[in-house]
């Protein structure tokens, strides 16, 4: 356990000095602590820690994870991190306070929709996920589409977009798609940009990110 919070700390203090090496593009980016496929009692040692940002792939593991866990530690905000299914909106609603993988019409629509018809104090937040590879067989919306897309999100359907994220290609530079990204963003006028992640966070860090997804290099390798 105690391996945990060595990890946790060298990443706090690498991020750290990151952010002073590249402070003059350097966003201070917040890290997300990823906490995918790992069980409650490990998430809780660096809750207890104070980190209070935590991602999941999954809308079901979450539940199962985070419902206890956020009635027990207060100020968590949750981000789901994976592909949102349009039969999972109503628990993904429930559990997130950010999703950061919007890239369908469909979804968005019925994201709304359940906004509109459930009215509460909790301000979701929502990024658009960027193809910035243009794969075939990734998730996200195309470079020369998002603007289109930001602005049917935004202006017809008043959802609240608040950044965008990527997931590079994983032969490719990543800092290539971290700077299109960054770019993207200042040219739309949005705040964040989701990227980095434990094998390149440094490059998300200098190219402007303001939130960083790392969970290998906090909790170890997954099974």
């Amino acid at each position: 356990m105690s391996e945990i919070i060595n990890n946790y700390k060298k990443i706090i203090n690498q991020i750290e000095n990151y952010k002073k090496e590249f402070s003059r593009t350097s966003r201070n980016p917040e890290l997300i602590a990823v906490s995918k496929t790992f069980s409650s009692d490990k998430i809780q040692i660096i809750i207890d820690e104070g980190q209070r940002i935590f991602g999941e792939n999954k809308v079901q593991e979450a539940q199962k994870k985070w419902t206890k866990l956020k009635s027990t530690n207060k100020g968590i905000e949750l981000h789901l991190l994976g592909p949102l299914q349009s039969n999972k909106i109503k628990p993904a609603l429930e559990i997130f306070d950010v999703i950061q993988t919007i890239d369908r019409e469909k979804v968005v629509v019925k994201i709304k929709k359940h906004l509109d018809l459930n009215v509460t104090e909790k301000k979701h937040k929502f990024f658009i996920q960027v193809n910035t590879g243009n794969e075939e067989q990734k998730s996200g919306v195309k470079i020369n589409e998002v603007e289109e897309f930001l602005e049917w999100c935004t202006k017809k359907i008043n959802l609240n977009i608040n950044g965008l994220m990527c997931i590079p290609p994983v032969n490719e530079e990543p800092s290539i798609h971290f700077n299109i990204l960054r770019e993207l963003c200042d040219r739309l006028g949005l705040v964040h940009s989701s990227m980095g992640m434990t094998i390149d966070f440094k490059a998300a860090i200098q190219f402007g990110a303001t939130y960083l997804r790392i969970g290998s290099g906090i909790f170890g390798p997954r099974s």
